[in-house]
């Protein structure tokens, strides 16, 4: 039985810290019991019911999967010690590791496997993560440390599926004994233990002196939701917090120089852009849409909107994504712009609006892309909607072409790190609202045929050049404003070990080998 091995790789990036002069690496003790201050609170503990990087975050520490990414986003086996797709994608074989056991003292076993599949692949179930496995149709046990999970279709993406924080394994008793109330009581095979959670304070884990994985580098770990962005740093500065996240740009001056404290920002998986509706016009018209990508001045827009704290677009995949293409950008022009622009027969321009969250961080943007292209005599209205609101005008519509929105800034963080879910929920033709998120209204049949492709096949190097030309055919007909990858900005004491946050936005406390 041959092995398949889907490897990919991650864009290597310049890790930028910020260290006080005279700086001594090392020199604090590592200590035993840490603070982890986030912007947020949990919401549950139930991986397969969870939606929010924050819980994801506290449950990886608990729980763990078949595979998982290292801090890279590499996929690495985790509970798997091996597994097998089949060349159609229909079918994929796990060979599990053996002598582990949950916390509770199950085993973890094929029959374990099978219980946590079922019940992410059920729609009666109502979980959040079901759409990760709902193609699955059946799981079959087919020896102790051995379990095969057939589709219904292909679906070469299913791999990086399994690795989504989403699909890592609870105690079948654990599930049994608790039932829907399992997301209050965690029960996974990680290197922590859950000992209590006070709702909009804190969660506290301790050492699982079981481990199958080896030595654990703290007694306890407790986080602490802290949504205003000051307290958080002040915490870090006082030392009442270990590791802080996020940090905004504005606050990483404060702590700049300060001597023990590193400050990091890393790209991430996800992709910043301002979508146009493909379908109404003057968006109809591939001039228009690539001129407004010629109108916008990439590198300006990061220093204003981010500090400079970003890396700009070259594609519609951020760089760390599994089969990222780079393309080659489009270059602030704003004379090919007005040119384009009069050749598709706006000579003067036009009005358009556009539509935004109300994050600070969002309507500066949105506030800069208006005054680029007012530059190119385009004026683009802003209207600022709570996300209740916006969801409702694009979603709750039924038929496309009464679609009122024209122009849309947002971001999207394919969170199996994998080009079908960076490409497919937000430019497959299949996915216009109300069924996905696609805000262009984009349909390409040649982009469309290759998302398929790349779903059709196991094989690497077949969904490789699948994704590639997507890439290729989304960059020219420019369905969006290509802006920027955005990076996840956190900062923590320097004794501190095996504490990363990782591209997809989710914080791991130890170590994937």
């Amino acid at each position: 039985m041959g092995r398949i091995l889907f490897r990919f790789s991650a864009a290597v990036s310049m890790l930028f810290a910020l260290t006080a002069a005279g700086f001594a690496q090392g020199a604090a003790t590592a200590p035993k019991d840490i603070v982890i201050a986030n912007n947020a609170n949990f919401v549950s503990l139930d991986p397969q019911d969870t939606n929010d990087n924050i819980s994801f975050s506290a449950e990886k520490a608990i729980y763990q999967g078949l595979l998982g990414f290292d801090k890279d986003m590499k996929l690495v086996g985790v509970l798997a010690t091996d597994w097998v797709a089949s060349p159609n994608a229909k079918k994929f074989t796990f060979h599990l590791r053996k002598g582990v056991s949950f916390q509770d003292g199950t085993p973890f076993d094929a029959a374990a496997v099978k219980v946590n599949i079922d019940r992410l692949a059920d729609p009666a179930n109502k979980l959040k993560r079901h759409s990760l496995f709902d193609q699955v149709e059946k799981t079959v046990v087919d020896n102790e440390y051995t379990v095969s999970v057939y589709l219904k279709a292909p679906f070469g993406a299913m791999l990086n599926n399994f690795s989504h924080p989403g699909a890592m394994m609870i105690s079948p008793k654990a599930l049994q004994d608790y039932g829907k109330d399992i997301f209050k009581h965690p029960v996974g095979t990680g290197p922590y233990l859950f000992k209590d959670w006070v709702t909009g304070d804190h969660l506290t884990l301790v050492k699982n002196p079981n481990y199958w994985g080896g030595p654990v580098n703290y007694n306890s770990i407790t986080f602490r939701s802290i949504p205003e962005d000051g307290t958080r740093v002040a915490m870090l500065q006082s030392g009442e917090a270990d590791f802080i996240y996020p940090v905004p740009t504005e606050q990483l001056q404060v702590l700049a120089g300060q001597g023990g404290i590193v400050v990091k920002h890393d790209p991430t998986v996800g992709i910043q852009y301002a979508s146009m509706n493909t379908m109404k016009k003057p968006f109809t018209d591939i001039r228009v849409r690539q001129a407004l990508n010629y109108a916008v001045d990439k590198d300006a827009f990061i220093k204003v909107v981010f500090n400079g704290i970003a890396g700009t677009a070259t594609s519609c995949l951020a760089p760390n994504t599994r089969f990222y293409s780079p393309q080659t950008p489009y270059p602030y022009d704003p004379a090919k712009a007005k040119k384009l622009l009069a050749e598709a027969g706006y000579p003067n321009g036009f009005e358009t609006t556009l539509w935004v969250g109300t994050m600070s961080v969002s309507i500066k943007a949105a506030q800069f892309l208006q005054q680029q292209l007012a530059m190119v005599g385009v004026n683009m209205k802003i209207e600022s909607l709570e996300s209740g609101t916006m969801a409702n005008k694009i979603w709750n519509v039924a038929d496309p072409k009464d679609a009122t929105i024209q122009m849309y800034y947002g971001s999207w963080t394919p969170s199996t790190a994998d080009a079908d879910w960076g490409m497919r929920p937000i430019l497959g033709g299949t996915m216009i609202p109300p069924k996905g998120y696609n805000t262009a209204y984009f349909q390409n049949k040649e982009v469309n045929a290759d998302i398929q492709a790349g779903l059709d096949s196991a094989d690497v190097a077949t969904r490789k050049a699948a994704y590639e030309k997507a890439q290729k055919t989304i960059w020219n007909e420019a369905p969006w404003i290509f802006l920027s990858v955005p990076q996840n900005i956190y900062a923590y004491k320097d004794s501190l070990q095996d504490v990363n946050l990782l591209p997809d936005g989710t914080l791991s406390v130890y170590s994937l080998n």
